[in-house]
């Protein structure tokens, strides 16, 4: 049976040497395997999954174990998983939807093991007047509270 520790330390120096980190490894009840990785500064290339693959079935038997292999990216859509994923959007927009509901949509600037620091503008109504005015927010956000975090992607 092939584990998920066999399969990361089998490819964790091509992904220091690459500037990869590995955001999950996932097998199926059926032996279906599949490795997500992201980059530290750019997007994984078509390459990389390829190198991981190969470093992957020349070490397995397919007759003997009996396994389909899938190497990918994170994908704009997915939410983040580890930490390694926050701190690469550091400075950029994300969009956090909370586990009461609610939904941040700001500039990430910190991330730890316990929280994060997010910065965003919301328009509140003020007493005493009809204009609704802007006010920017800064706020840290625990984990334990977020049910997701994605990259905000704008397409205007």
């Amino acid at each position: 049976m092939i584990k998920k520790e066999t399969i990361a330390a089998l490819i964790e120096n091509y992904l220091k040497n690459n500037s990869l980190f590995l955001v999950d490894i996932n097998i199926s009840l059926d032996n279906d395997v599949e490795v997500t990785v992201e980059s530290y500064f750019s997007d994984v290339s078509l390459d990389n999954c390829t190198d991981i693959t190969k470093i992957i079935t020349d070490k397995f038997n397919r007759d003997v174990e009996d396994f389909s292999l899938t190497v990918t990216s994170a994908g704009l859509d997915q939410p983040f998983r580890i930490l390694p994923q926050y701190l690469k959007y550091l400075g950029k927009e994300v969009s956090v939807q909370l586990k009461n509901g609610n939904k941040i949509t700001g500039i990430l600037n910190e991330a730890t093991d316990n929280y994060i620091d997010i910065s965003y503008s919301q328009t509140i109504a003020i007493d005493g007047k009809k204009k609704r005015e802007k006010k920017e927010i800064k706020e840290k956000i625990l984990l334990s509270d977020i049910k997701s975090t994605k990259p905000f992607i704008n397409f205007r």
